[in-house]
C-alpha cells in the first residue's frame, strides 16, 4: 500500500558481503518503478557500501553484477529500471512471492563464469556459503571441460 501511494518509493535490502572478505553491498528496489519505469515496472539497483574489508579490495569496483529472479533469465546491467512488470507481480498466485516475501538473488561474477554455466550457477542453493558455491562452480567447469 505504501508503494502504490508513493509514501515509500523504495526499500533497501539488508547489507550483505560478496564473500567473507569481500565487498559490502545492498540492493535498492523501487516497488512502483523509478524514472521512465514509474508505475509500469519494479526498478532494481545495486548499491556498494563502505565495508570492513575495503583496505584489501580492488577499487574502483568494476565487476559485472547480475540481478535475477530465481530460475529466470539473466539480466545484464548494474541497474534495471524495468526489472519486473508490476502487472505480473500483482497477479494472484504469481510464483515469485511467498507469504508476502519476494526473494531476489544477486550474484557478483569475480571469475568470469562462462555464460553457458550461468544457469547452473544461478540454480545453486543461495543458503550455501559463498566459498562452497564457488567450489561447486569450479568443479562443474572442470567436469564440462572433460566431457
Amino acid at each position: 500500500a505504501d508503494a502504490q501511494s508513493e509514501r515509500q518509493t523504495s526499500i533497501y535490502s539488508s547489507p550483505f558481503y560478496s564473500s567473507p572478505t569481500g565487498y559490502k553491498m545492498r540492493a535498492r528496489l523501487y516497488l512502483n518503478g523509478d524514472g521512465n519505469a514509474r508505475r509500469t515496472h519494479m526498478s532494481l539497483f545495486f548499491v556498494l557500501m563502505r565495508g570492513r574489508n575495503d583496505a584489501m579490495l580492488k577499487f574502483p569496483f568494476n565487476y559485472k553484477v547480475t540481478f535475477c529472479l530465481p530460475r529466470s533469465e539473466m539480466n545484464i546491467a548494474s541497474g534495471i529500471p524495468k526489472f519486473f512488470p508490476l502487472a505480473m507481480i500483482q497477479q494472484e498466485g504469481n510464483p515469485y512471492i511467498r507469504d508476502d516475501t519476494m526473494f531476489i538473488k544477486v550474484m557478483i561474477d569475480f571469475g568470469d563464469v562462462p555464460k553457458p554455466l550461468l544457469p547452473y550457477a544461478l540454480s545453486l542453493n543461495p543458503g550455501l556459503p559463498t566459498n562452497v558455491q564457488q567450489l561447486m562452480i569450479k568443479q562443474e567447469i572442470e567436469r564440462r571441460a572433460q566431457s
